[in-house]
């Protein structure tokens, strides 16, 4: 994956209220109007995270009609996802030693 890509991708998933907009994109589609509505700020406002969003490559907005349904485009989080799997290792590797220690009486 492109450097560019990944950084893309993390700075998207930085802000709470885009998160909050994918949890509810996981379960469909939907308008901008319906995603606005469990936040306290302007359906504009949830317009400018979901062009965040989309160019990032997270979300892909269609047409039907007068609605322009958004919806959730996985591969990049499980990009992020598999660039993160090598320092889970890590940290895990880490826990086990500290369990180790504190199981032993060293900690």
């Amino acid at each position: 994956m492109v450097e560019y890509e990944l950084s893309t991708t993390f700075a998207a998933l930085a802000d709470p209220t885009r998160r909050a907009i994918l949890e509810r994109l996981s379960s469909g589609e939907a308008t901008v109007n319906e995603l606005a509505e469990p936040f306290p700020i302007s359906v504009q406002a949830v317009s400018k995270h979901l062009r965040v969003l989309e160019r990032a490559g997270l979300v892909e907005r269609g047409r039907t009609a007068q609605h322009r349904p958004s919806r959730l485009r996985a591969a990049p989080l499980r990009e992020a996802a598999d660039w993160l799997q090598a320092y889970r290792r890590l940290w895990q590797g880490s826990f086990d030693q500290l369990e180790q220690r504190l199981r032993d009486g060293d900690g």
